[in-house]
């Protein structure tokens, strides 16, 4: 860890918080990634190098700890009393980001991987009836193979799949990688999304009325842009 060499306690907190990618595995964690393969998820472009570099790096430091799971087949992370006091400054960050550095999508910054993640640890799946509700998500210009994601709604849990998992469709939602990454950032919302067709939904009409609460985006999603130019072509 590289070090300012000031006694200052921002200076001290920058040398720790600061580093690269340090913010986004504390997100993670935050957001309820807690195995290791989880957290990897959520930073794609982080080497299994680094990022079990970084966790050593915030365990040691009391950040975060680690302990078996139950079954005992692999760690959990956990955040600690002082990772858990950082969580809103990460919030702020991404306040100011949404707020300050919102443009229309470049190509290189479409991941499917990653927009799978964050609606996997943002949906709410206790929106729609008890019982089990699938939501069929279809990218429609992505290779077949990455198409197709299945959310089981299950008596308040979720499960993702990306193999038909074998139940009844009850909601259908499609559209392209682009137009659902502007939908998660909350550049468009649900309603505007569906009536301009970027967003497309099959199903019953009670379920499609409860769509945006289902996809639960967070109050980064609510954050209006500083610009009050429109943003791009969605």
């Amino acid at each position: 860890m590289m070090t300012y060499g000031q006694f200052c306690p921002i200076a001290k907190a920058a040398e720790l918080f600061c580093e690269r990618w340090t913010a986004l595995v504390i997100r993670n964690i935050a957001a309820g990634a807690h195995r290791y393969s989880d957290i990897q998820r959520g930073v794609p472009h982080m080497s299994s190098t680094l990022l079990s570099k970084r966790l050593k790096m915030l365990e040691a430091e009391g950040v975060i700890t680690k302990h078996r799971a139950d079954t005992g087949s692999h760690w959990l992370y956990e955040l600690t009393p002082a990772g858990a006091e950082f969580v809103p400054l990460v919030g702020a960050l991404g306040t100011w980001g949404a707020r300050w550095t919102r443009r229309d999508l470049q190509e290189g910054e479409l991941d499917l991987g990653l927009l799978i993640w964050g609606l996997e640890h943002c949906v709410n799946p206790q929106v729609f009836a008890p019982g089990r509700t699938i939501v069929h998500i279809e990218f429609t210009d992505q290779p077949r193979h990455k198409a197709e994601y299945w959310f089981v709604n299950d008596d308040g849990t979720l499960d993702l799949c990306v193999k038909d998992p074998g139940f009844e469709t009850d909601l259908f939602l499609s559209g392209t990688l682009k137009n659902l990454t502007h939908l998660y950032r909350g550049d468009i919302t649900v309603e505007k999304a569906l009536n301009d067709e970027q967003l497309e939904a099959i199903g019953p009409k009670h379920m499609i009325r409860k769509l945006k609460d289902w996809f639960n985006f967070g109050p980064l999603a609510e954050v209006p842009p500083a610009s009050a130019s429109p943003i791009g072509t969605l």
